[in-house]
């Protein structure tokens, strides 16, 4: 128990200094551009026309809103955060007291390192991370729409509690769960790969024989991780865009977004768009290929 604590408290703390970059993030994901492009330099030192970055961004919205107004949203994801902290704490000690889910050797134990180890430790992981989500996802989508107002100036959704009951008047149960499966195939999918390819590399790339090899193991689990969060990036933008599509919100109607039915026609039309990237750098953002500024809407087209 006091090892949840602690890990609510430093999740708590992240959380409230990583808020402003993931503000920022979200508003770029559904498309909110309120500065012009700039002429600047890319990392080879040439002049193209960049995308105003993350400080800039962050000074349009304290222009606004004062630097309080980086922090919408904020309670609404602590709340996430501590529930999905919790929650995932106590699948992953009811999986360790029954030894379950056992996918691979059976009745015996798996050596540690082995492939069955890891398979069997990332079924439980993937388990006790999928029930965290799927609890905590309905502040998930509070705190998505909290920031999405900015674009509109709306106070549609203002507190946790008056969320909540606007969520169910308008959109019942199923609008707590907007976006939820391509989280949840996200968070699978980046998962197993960042496990699996960590296992080969530790398995065949390292020598146990090798120096340091505790920390080189350490980083390749890193580097891995960065790898399929990459790699996943399209689930986690189509989720957060369903979770706000058509909520009554500006930034989740037209001309910023179109009304998917379902997430795979979201999938499918920022695939055709080239847009399956957005947001995805907040640093030495590209001019989209063959888009053109309309100042008036603040995006692209």
């Amino acid at each position: 128990m006091a090892d949840t604590y602690g890990q609510v408290l430093l999740g708590s703390g992240l959380t409230v200094l990583s808020h402003p970059l993931m503000y920022i993030k979200v508003l770029i994901q559904v498309g909110h551009e309120p500065l012009p492009p700039t002429l600047g330099k890319n990392l080879f030192g040439r002049q193209v026309n960049q995308l105003p970055g993350l400080f800039a961004y962050a000074k349009h919205i304290i222009k606004i809103d004062g630097k309080a107004g980086l922090f919408k949203g904020l309670v609404p994801r602590l709340c996430a955060g501590t529930i999905g902290t919790v929650v995932h704490s106590k699948v992953v000690q009811k999986c360790q007291e029954q030894g379950t889910p056992q996918v691979m050797g059976g009745q015996q134990k798996a050596s540690e390192g082995s492939l069955e180890h890891v398979v069997n430790e990332t079924t439980k992981e993937m388990v006790a991370r999928a029930c965290a989500t799927i609890v905590t996802h309905p502040f998930h989508v509070i705190t998505l729409r909290c920031m999405v107002q900015f674009i509109g100036r709306e106070t549609k959704y203002s507190g946790v509690f008056d969320s909540i009951i606007t969520v169910y008047r308008e959109e019942g149960i199923l609008g707590f769960f907007a976006g939820l499966i391509p989280r949840l195939l996200g968070d699978v999918l980046s998962l197993w790969i960042c496990n699996l390819l960590a296992h080969l590399i530790n398995t065949y790339a390292i020598d146990d024989s090798m120096s340091h090899t505790g920390e080189i193991k350490n980083c390749s689990q890193a580097v891995t991780g960065f790898f399929a969060s990459m790699l996943t990036y399209p689930f986690v933008l189509v989720s957060n865009l369903m979770a706000v599509n058509n909520c009554g919100l500006a930034g989740g109607l037209p001309p910023y977004a179109s009304i998917y039915p379902t997430w795979v026609d979201c999938w499918r039309h920022l695939s055709r768009e080239g847009n399956m990237s957005r947001g995805n750098s907040l640093f030495f953002r590209k001019l989209p290929a063959g888009k053109m500024y309309v100042v008036h809407q603040k995006r692209f087209f």
